[in-house]
């Protein structure tokens, strides 16, 4: 198999090690062979032995990055939320809402009702947003279900999305998401359905890790741990939606499951951040959700960056709370909003994004890896975050091929 060669760019390899800023080497060259990287560096390195017979192209001076990995998603599921969108802003309460049948009832119920093949056309143009802009794996969780036919139903969409489209896709099962109408105010006995449900999916080859709303207003933190002994039973990773309204101590009791991350954070203690810095587990921040909420409690970033957590950043792609596709915009608001680093925001939806999926593979540029990156019209990576609303995506190659 012939290497390709790319040089004449800037290519940022993310490597945490790397001594300078981003891991950036100027006039850089990167040879891909198999689907993996097979060198990179300066190309006035380049041993000679891979330029012989190589094909080689012009990047004609691009920036080039890691794949972008959009860690948390709940892109599957029927139906829109954009009217009680304008209803809150028109005065109506969330409490009006409900009764109306609004809030995340309403999803529960148009995903039920989509059959998989209207299910799949509903998604893949949020995927495909996603795309566009340099994404190469994201995480789709279920959710919307709330049933083991509908929740089997998403994840099965989410397993074909991924045959569709030149993505990988990392499935999650989150049954235990909310309460569905036919459980109500009945949560153990639904957590019970939840720990039913699960082994069966599992044998479907439909989750790859499993997720909980351990929140006041969703699951307890002893509901969580059921689903959680249920899922470490299996061997499957876990992650958690922790401490987004409220402090319940969320991310102590992931992070003694050694959960791949916690999301949200806003509420996160230091006891939370000292325990999940112990257990390797990655902070997921989503800010898009923080931003269309209009939340006022930033996580506590100075608080992670203190103990050493590694720091993701994702779309939180859903119709309540994040209806976003851009994964740049976030980049952006996670600076704006949250005073990250562009550089942070950066190795946010690469290395550590992909340390959050529990994927080795991918994430930096080093050899043996996978050869997932982009080019971009960019002069340095900085401006992937700084402008917003723009995309300079010029080519996206998954596993050194050309998506």
């Amino acid at each position: 198999m012939s290497v390709q060669l790319w040089t004449n760019a800037r290519v940022a390899t993310l490597a945490a090690e790397a001594p300078a800023s981003y891991g950036l080497i100027e006039d850089a060259a990167l040879a891909v062979e198999g689907g993996r990287i097979a060198w990179v560096g300066p190309r006035a390195n380049l041993p000679p032995a891979l330029r012989t017979g190589a094909t080689e192209h012009d990047a004609r001076g691009a920036l080039i990055t890691p794949g972008l990995v959009d860690c948390h998603t709940h892109l599957v599921y029927g139906g829109d939320r954009a009217g009680e969108f304008e209803a809150r802003l028109n005065g109506a309460t969330y409490e009006q809402i409900a009764r109306a049948g609004g809030g995340i009832v309403s999803t529960v119920k148009a995903t039920r009702e989509a059959d998989e093949d209207d299910l799949l056309r509903q998604s893949q143009p949020r995927l495909r947003a996603l795309l566009s802009e340099g994404v190469t794996t994201v995480e789709i969780k279920s959710g919307y279900g709330l049933s083991q036919d509908a929740e089997a139903k998403c994840l099965r969409v989410a397993r074909r999305l991924a045959q569709l489209e030149r993505v990988s896709v990392r499935t999650t099962f989150l049954g235990a998401h909310a309460l569905p109408p036919e459980f109500k105010e009945r949560g153990d006995d639904y957590i019970a359905e939840v720990c039913r449900m699960l082994p069966l999916l599992h044998a479907q080859g439909l989750v790859d890790a499993v997720d909980a709303f351990c929140e006041t207003i969703a699951f307890s933190p002893a509901q969580t741990r059921r689903v959680f002994d249920a899922a470490a039973a299996l061997g499957l990773p876990v992650k958690l939606h922790a401490e987004q309204l409220s402090d319940s101590a969320g991310a102590e009791l992931a992070a003694s499951f050694g959960a791949l991350s916690c999301d949200h954070l806003e509420w996160l203690r230091e006891s939370g951040a000292r325990a999940m810095a112990g257990a390797g587990t990655v902070a997921v921040l989503l800010p898009g959700a923080f931003y269309f909420l209009r939340e006022t409690r930033l996580p506590p970033v100075a608080l992670l960056r203190e103990h050493r957590v590694p720091i993701a950043i994702s779309t939180d792609c859903n119709p309540g709370s994040s209806p976003c596709t851009s994964l740049l915009l976030m980049l952006n608001m996670a600076c704006t909003l949250f005073r990250l680093t562009p550089e942070e925001a950066l190795a946010g939806v690469t290395r550590n994004a992909a340390k959050a999926l529990g994927l080795t593979d991918r994430g930096v540029l080093a050899p043996g890896l996978r050869a997932d990156f982009v080019l971009w019209e960019a002069a340095r990576p900085a401006e992937l975050a700084y402008a917003f609303g723009s995309n300079p995506c010029r080519a996206t190659f998954v596993e050194g091929q050309l998506r």
